[in-house]
């Protein structure tokens, strides 16, 4: 599959990887971060954790992929045949899975909130009534919406029909088009949000809110939340960037992707930052939390009532998440399906099927487990926070410190440098360097990572 499959074209493999790179996380975990850490210090925090650990891990995972052409357990086997070092891969594999299984779920969400955008539904309470009644009104018909039956329920079978659709398509026609369609998209509307925003009257506030580091805020936990983030933002550990890299032609600069990708990721970071931050100090929002769903489906429709052509605004942003959110489900969801395409020689459909329907159950567990199967607790959570945490709190840094460790001190290091200078073709100077990052550095920061997590 992989040796024969390949992105059309550089353009074409840019949009996907990046597609797999931005995400929901990228909307409202980062705003949060900055929000929480110092504002421009954490952005710095970040960026560095991006350049010194990110681009080394990723273009560890872009070696691992372009250079067996296998998904991401067959890559650990063909390059180890005899040895376990396989079951890295699987981590990464079990890993998106599980996290497909909720994306899809705050993924309809998303839908559901375009919808009711376009259709007038969310906006019913009068902006006369104030902030507090408006905030007290999104908040209610947020938990009233996500704790429902039906309702998040189609929207989720819904993300799951478009996911089959796409991939049914293949990697050429299916994944590589809808990217070419949506990253370009997603980009002119978060310009055309990132213009508006600077144009309300307390924007310079926003921006020396967001821009102006205050260091006090620093300690070591804003350290590892912004490796955290660079980790998540960047799809490290999931087994996306190994799967898409074995679709890369064997003459695509690996070095030069990857600093792309990490590029334009970090784009729509500050661009979401200077959205965010100038509408909630224009609007008096500066005071509430901007984490996670909140910010999302309670913080934003706030700040959208109080402005002109509100049902506008809100469907174009809703719209910008689930462009958002689908680049995303599908890169995930691309991981598993290559995995059984290979391993078991199953057609394209076959795979995709085997893939995605399991995920109707798993996805509606995640789904009512906001609502009527809040009461099933796993660890003292419910099911879609327990899937939340094990995957990308456990899974996730452990599949990423372990690929860093088959690299660096397994196999020898001839692969890896042949992969990053294209078999000596390139005399590109940061293969040494990305060597010893993954040898040494990147295997101690994700255990710190790791380890940290366990301690919280």
């Amino acid at each position: 599959m992989a040796g024969k499959t390949q992105f059309g074209s550089r353009i074409g493999l840019i949009a996907a990887t990046v597609g797999s790179a931005v995400g929901l996380g990228n909307v409202w975990r980062f705003p949060a971060e900055a929000q929480a850490n110092g504002g421009a210090a954490f952005l710095l925090i970040y960026i560095v954790c991006v350049v010194l650990l990110g681009i080394p891990v990723m273009l560890a995972e872009f070696s691992l992929g372009r250079g067996t052409g296998r998904d991401a357990m067959g890559a650990f086997k063909k390059l180890a045949p005899r040895k376990k070092w396989w079951v890295t891969g699987l981590i990464a594999i079990l890993a998106s899975y599980l996290i497909l299984s909720f994306y899809l779920v705050v993924a309809g969400w998303t839908l559901e909130y375009l919808w009711q955008s376009l259709t007038g539904a969310l906006y019913t309470t009068p902006l006369s009534a104030g902030n507090e009644a408006l905030e007290t009104s999104f908040r209610s018909r947020m938990a009233e919406y996500i704790s429902g039956s039906w309702e998040p329920l189609l929207a989720t079978y819904a993300i799951i029909a478009i996911n089959i659709l796409v991939l049914l398509k293949g990697v050429e026609k299916g994944i590589e088009k809808f990217s070419n369609i949506l990253m370009p998209a997603l980009f002119v509307l978060l310009v055309f949000f990132c213009i508006a925003a600077l144009s309300l009257p307390k924007a310079s506030e926003g921006l020396a809110y967001f821009f102006n580091p205050d260091f006090s805020k620093i300690t070591p936990t804003t350290v590892i939340n912004a490796l955290g983030q660079a980790f998540f933002s960047l799809s490290l550990g999931m087994g996306i960037l190994i799967t898409y890299s074995a679709y890369y032609p064997k003459k695509t600069n690996l070095v030069g992707t990857a600093f792309t990708v990490s590029s334009l990721d970090l784009v729509v970071a500050l661009l979401m930052g200077m959205i965010i931050f100038p509408a909630v100090m224009t609007f008096g929002l500066d005071g509430e939390s901007l984490e996670g769903a909140t910010l999302v489906f309670v913080t934003l429709p706030e700040i959208f009532a109080s402005m002109p052509l509100t049902r506008l605004w809100s469907t174009l942003f809703f719209l910008l998440l689930l462009v958002a959110a689908l680049t995303s489900t599908i890169s995930l969801a691309e991981v598993s399906t290559a995995f059984v395409s290979r391993q078991f020689s199953f057609s394209r459909k076959k795979s995709t099927l085997i893939v995605m329907l399991p995920l109707i159950a798993l996805s509606s567990l995640c789904s009512l487990s906001q609502g009527v199967l809040s009461h099933i607790k796993i660890l003292g959570q419910n099911i879609f926070d327990f899937l939340d945490n094990l995957a990308t709190n456990l899974m996730l840094p452990t599949a990423a410190i372990l690929s860093c460790i088959f690299l660096g001190w397994i196999i020898p290091k001839s692969f890896m440098k042949k992969q990053l200078t294209n078999n000596g073709k390139t005399n590109n100077r940061a293969a040494n360097y990305v060597i010893l990052i993954i040898k040494y550095m990147a295997p101690l920061l994700i255990g710190v990572i790791l380890a940290a997590k366990f301690l919280e």
